[in-house]
């Protein structure tokens, strides 16, 4: 026969690890991944590539709002393939950022959706798995650009901090309708 203590001190292991146990299956169950969406999450289809054009007047509308602020920013537009279509690197424009302008637009047409995506996913989900897939990046500053429901294109800022690029992407990407 055991003593008293010890036996009260297995049932507390015991009643301890069953509740671990049940605590990891309700967790398990409320997971956001486990959740099955009815409607494919940001299914836009692609359309014909953007116009030289219309890429050059998306850019000079973003370069005018960071010019509003002295934002020194790296644009760069890319068609609905990913491939470059316009770029321009304003005067005092960090050289490190000419190539994450590229990479924010070409993540942004290749994964239909804007950057910031990723970057909520790793900073406030801890989706970590995100850093993963060939070709994100996980900063906002990539935007989708839509026309007639259809992706034309993307467009991608760096230079500043991640939200006056979002902010100078968006003035380009909204005049793209």
């Amino acid at each position: 026969m055991l003593p008293k203590s010890i036996l009260i001190i297995a049932l507390f292991c015991v009643a301890f690890i069953g509740a671990g146990s049940v605590r990891a299956e309700q967790s398990a169950a409320t997971n956001p991944l486990d959740v099955v969406p009815e409607k494919m999450p940001f299914d836009i289809p692609y359309g014909t590539p953007i116009s030289l054009e219309r890429a050059e007047a998306a850019i000079s509308a973003t370069v005018a709002e960071a010019k509003k602020h002295n934002w020194k920013l790296n644009v760069a537009v890319v068609d609905s393939g990913g491939n470059l279509v316009a770029f321009q690197r304003m005067d005092g424009a960090q050289l490190a950022s000419i190539q994450v302008s590229e990479h924010k637009a070409r993540a942004s047409a290749n994964f239909r959706r804007e950057t910031k995506v990723f970057e909520n996913g790793i900073q406030l989900n801890n989706m970590n798995y995100i850093l993963t897939l060939d070709g994100v990046i996980a900063a906002r500053g990539g935007i989708p650009l839509v026309v007639g429901g259809k992706i034309v294109g993307a467009i991608g800022c760096s230079g500043g901090t991640g939200s006056q690029d979002e902010v100078a992407c968006k003035a380009g990407a909204a005049i793209i309708k």
